[in-house]
């Protein structure tokens, strides 16, 4: 048996993480009880997860229920202005730290992500994880921390950019330059890079809202 500690841990990442696969869209309502027959765990942790994660803004009130939140235009592009500025640094750490073993685990994972052309929720999964590991390659684990609340908050974004069409072949060769970079040590290309690559997500996602207008 879990222990307690455990079980409230548990409860808290199964719902961040449901949210974050978008089984929860913005607007869902949660609801306490089925989400702990689902997770199956007591209600106890999950009215706990539920309260952290109000707090961090990713549900947010609705009457008595609670619901996924969702981000206006302005909060949108306020995300992206932090996200451009952790990731420049994330990517500027790793040109300086990243092992060789690092370098060449994201080299793989963009030639992988090539098989994942036509299937935007699969490469938005992995570009995620792409993002996660450049991250890891800063050796900075208060940036680490930093920039994993920002993708909390990305999760908050209904629709991915990736069902755009041509967006996955441009990410993926903006990839390619941020970790060429990476491996020739120039930490002021990967900032650049990266920084490009931000921009281009971000004008996509405003195409995309413009597009549903």
């Amino acid at each position: 048996m879990p222990s307690e500690i455990q079980a409230h841990k548990d409860a808290y990442d199964l719902v961040l993480d449901a949210i974050d696969k978008g089984e929860y869209r913005p607007g869902d309502r949660l609801v306490e009880a089925e989400l702990a027959e689902r997770f199956g765990v007591s209600r106890t942790p999950i009215r706990e997860a539920f309260q952290r994660l109000e707090t961090q803004g990713i549900l947010a009130r609705d009457g008595r229920s609670l619901i996924v939140a969702s981000l206006n235009h302005d909060q949108i592009g306020e995300l992206y202005v932090l996200r451009a500025e952790l990731e420049a640094l994330a990517a500027r750490l790793a040109a300086q730290h990243a092992t060789p073993e690092e370098v060449r685990v994201l080299f793989s994972m963009i030639d992988e992500d090539r098989a994942l052309m036509d299937q935007p929720e699969r490469m938005s999964r992995a570009n995620k994880r792409f993002h996660r590991q450049l991250h890891l390659a800063s050796h900075n684990r208060y940036l680490v921390q930093q920039l994993e609340a920002v993708h909390r908050s990305m999760a908050l974004m209904s629709v991915t950019t990736f069902q755009a069409e041509g967006r996955t072949g441009v990410a993926l060769d903006q990839h390619r330059a941020i970790v060429d970079a990476i491996a020739a040590r120039d930490g002021a290309a990967a900032d650049a890079a990266i920084r490009e690559h931000i921009s281009s997500a971000y004008e996509t996602r405003l195409r995309q809202g413009a597009g549903r207008l």
